[in-house]
């Protein structure tokens, strides 16, 4: 079995040791953290920012929760909500993208948390993230596509002028196809995918500014909001308090604009790494928070005030049920059909991100079935078991939806809660652990702790209020099913790492070098230079 990575862990890959002269940079920078390089790297600066700002996707992902946002607070919780959530966003944005440019590899958060975490607990702890990771992308996948299935679905209604209903096997089953077809295309086009980034760009652009533009100039005179009610109304239809209702309706910007570590795991693919991972993260988390603010604001103008006929209608979308009361049948089948493109990219894109966080802490041994999850496929060069590993559990977790809407509903907030917990513990490690943190090209200097703090404590309070059902005294159908997941994935991997005898505690030794042969190990290494 390869050795295990030593206290030489915390230091950065960007150092001044000696580059070999057969190894690129980027391939030299991961070989000093401890990996060989497996991967092809495909991925230019641009195209890395493609695939974060594709998994935004903006307006389709605002398509995807309006649901969650009008209900609670209507036009000003849309509205001042997403303008709040921009300063968390960002913020966490920037702590992850300063840990991104110091050690850019695949694993990201939990490799980050074994390597500033102190001796005693890096081990549980890198355990954790990784699995908190794990099921937080596991639950993108799994929203994105069940998005991408309801748009679909809405699409047909729309152009049978509501003859068609779909029921939830129906819409299963086409989240089924896609998940098959999302997986073959990640499993043997990754250099497609990288290529159509710069299109996928311009489609999102586009479509945003097409909204902003559009929807106010056709909107009729009976769906115009006056500012007033823009700005100032609150339309509370959860039953929660009006506080509560208001801090609810975050999911919808958090979800929007989430999956900050996208880029990270692909470091192993992008060119440039230490510098393309950071700019790819924050170009496309504040792009899309100002272009998302801006699409925001312009449908709060124009949706009418009759907010419980746009939940009910039997399009099953507000988003189209809107366009369609400012377009008509025919313009709003013409930019659905962009949104329903759009949103099935993001699909793509979320696999690719979430297949390389598996086949990293796969590498590593954390998880069941490791030794065939990453293993990569010669010819293609890509992690094709962990891809279809992505595809099955995401199709499991689309199984909430005979449950009922809100039981699928879940997996949107399940995106956050396992995400934020991965996000939180290596951002708190960087500062409270035992290490000498050796920033990379991308650094905050000394605004690093204030920024880290607030997005630590944004991030807590986030998790807490999504734990919350939707509504007050929930039944079965209506509970929310976020806690029980979240919840059920840690205690299960912390029993799996406590088992006696056989558990992670007794083999888990962190992440593992796959640096052999002739190539030096990285704990070796820094033993020589000490001595």
């Amino acid at each position: 079995m390869p050795s295990s990575f030593d206290s030489s862990l915390e230091k950065s890959a960007v150092d001044d040791r000696a580059v070999e002269p057969d190894l690129s940079a980027d391939e030299a920078a991961l070989r000093q953290l401890g990996y060989k390089q497996e991967l092809r790297r495909t991925f230019t600066p641009l195209e890395l920012f493609g695939v974060g700002f594709s998994i935004v996707g903006l307006f389709p992902s605002v398509a995807s929760v309006l649901v969650y946002a009008i209900p609670n607070g209507g036009p000003s919780a849309m509205i001042w909500g997403w303008a709040v959530c921009t300063f968390g966003l960002v913020a966490i944005s920037a702590a992850v993208a300063e840990l991104g440019s110091a050690m850019p590899t695949s694993g990201g958060l939990y490799y980050w948390t074994f390597s500033f975490s102190s001796p005693r607990y890096k081990t549980i702890l890198a355990w954790m993230v990784g699995y908190a990771n794990t099921i937080g992308n596991l639950a993108s996948v799994a929203s994105v596509d069940w998005g991408f299935s309801l748009q679909l679905m809405a699409a047909i209604t729309i152009g049978t002028d509501g003859a068609f209903v779909p029921t939830t096997g129906q819409t299963y089953g086409v989240y089924i196809a896609t998940l098959l077809l999302h997986g073959t295309i990640c499993g043997v086009a990754v250099k497609y995918i990288a290529r159509l980034q710069p299109l996928i760009i311009t489609l999102n652009i586009l479509l945003a500014l097409a909204v902003i533009i559009a929807l106010p100039a056709a909107t009729p005179n009976e769906f115009k909001n006056s500012a007033a009610y823009a700005f100032g109304g609150f339309d509370n239809l959860s039953g929660w308090p009006n506080g509560f209702a208001f801090f609810l309706s975050f999911l919808a910007p958090l979800w929007a604009v989430g999956a900050f570590d996208s880029s990270t795991h692909l470091s192993e693919e992008a060119k440039n790494a230490n510098v393309a991972v950071p700019w790819a993260l924050m170009c496309s988390t504040s792009i899309a928070s100002i272009l998302g603010w801006g699409i925001i604001i312009s449908i709060v103008f124009n949706m009418g005030t009759d907010l419980e006929a746009i939940l009910a209608s039997d399009i099953g979308q507000p988003m189209a049920v809107i366009l369609f009361n400012s377009l008509g049948r025919s313009g709003t089948l013409a930019v659905w059909i962009v949104v329903v493109i759009v949103q099935f990219t993001m699909g793509v894109d979320m696999l690719v991100v979430c297949s390389r966080q598996i086949y990293a802490f796969s590498r590593d041994g954390a998880l069941p079935l490791s030794s065939v999850l990453r293993r990569v496929n010669p010819t293609t060069r890509t992690p094709i078991y962990a891809v279809w590993f992505a595809a099955f559990i995401s199709a499991l977790l689309g199984l909430l939806a005979f449950a009922g809407s809100n039981a699928i509903g879940a997996i949107f907030s399940l995106v956050i809660a396992g995400q934020y917990t991965a996000y939180s513990i290596p951002i708190c490690a960087r500062f409270l652990g035992q290490n000498s943190f050796k920033p990379g090209p991308f650094t905050l200097g000394r605004a690093g702790g204030p920024v880290a703090t607030g997005a630590v404590l944004f991030m807590i309070f986030i998790m807490i209020v999504f734990f919350f059902p939707a509504t007050p005294d929930p039944m079965p159908a209506t509970m929310n099913y976020t806690v029980v997941v979240w919840g059920g994935t840690l205690a299960l991997a912390a029993a799996y790492f406590y088992f006696p005898k056989y558990g992670g505690r007794h083999w888990f030794k962190g992440p593992v070098s796959t640096v052999t042969g002739g190539e030096r190990n990285v704990g070796e290494e820094a033993a020589k230079e000490k001595d």
